[in-house]
């Protein structure tokens, strides 16, 4: 067997390993967990991760969560560009730099922006306080400012001249509150100026079929009360 990776495009990690591995023509065959149904909270997938998250990759009898971890391993394992994530001490270092700040910072803000302007009121059927929604926009507001001024500053990408793991992390991300109606870029010329570049640097068509299913966001059908009763425990933990 080749390479798996599961994964919802629904997931902004999901989404940063699925253009990854298609921009660089890394074969694999997609394993689609499906979040909404909470398919990664059955026992079945709890075989390939006990975690019950995705991504995940299997490699014949080799499995691997976490996204980092797994970008990381098809940048080594794969013959891809080197500006992805450079061989150059210092250069590396930058992206390791941005690729341990967001995980607390930018996700953690986008997702709940994602969760409490759409997905609960929508999805869940679960309203969301002004004040809360106000504080979630708010959070938001101050992680894209830290972004542009400690990441981007005036370089073409996060880290550099190039584009590296670093940018396709960010942009997945901020793929999240756009979904969710936000207008991220609106009053930021070069936060925008650089998503142009970033979805030039990975192409178009690409980058529009990675968040086709984000960008509907919107549209989704309500939750049935049994898939709520799932979810739920897993949302607030995902989201607190």
């Amino acid at each position: 067997m080749g390479l798996e990776l599961y994964l919802d495009l629904l997931s902004q990690p999901c989404r940063a390993v699925y253009i990854f591995a298609k921009k660089n023509d890394i074969p694999f065959e997609l394993r689609i967990v499906d979040l909404i149904k909470g398919q990664h909270l059955s026992d079945a997938f709890a075989q390939v991760n006990p975690l019950k998250k995705v991504p995940a990759l299997k490699d014949g009898d080799f499995t691997l969560t976490e996204s980092v971890a797994i970008l990381l391993y098809l940048t080594r394992k794969y013959k891809v560009p080197d500006y992805w994530y450079p061989q150059d001490l210092q250069a590396r270092a930058r992206v390791d730099e941005y690729l341990a700040w967001q995980h607390t910072t930018l996700r953690r803000s986008c997702l709940r922006a994602l969760w409490h302007k759409v997905m609960f009121p929508v999805f869940l059927g679960e309203p969301v306080s002004p004040q809360t929604l106000a504080a979630t926009l708010a959070e938001l507001d101050v992680t894209l400012q830290l972004l542009e001024d400690k990441f981007l500053q005036n370089k073409a990408f996060l880290t550099g001249p190039h584009i590296s793991l670093a940018d396709l992390v960010a942009i997945t991300e901020l793929m999240h509150p756009v979904g969710a109606g936000c207008q991220v870029f609106q009053g930021r010329p070069k936060l925008a100026t650089w998503r142009q570049r970033v979805e030039a640097a990975v192409g178009e068509d690409l980058f529009q079929e990675a968040h086709e299913v984000i960008l509907k966001a919107k549209d989704f059908p309500p939750a049935d009360p049994t898939i709520k009763q799932k979810l739920m425990p897993w949302v607030l933990a995902m989201i607190r």
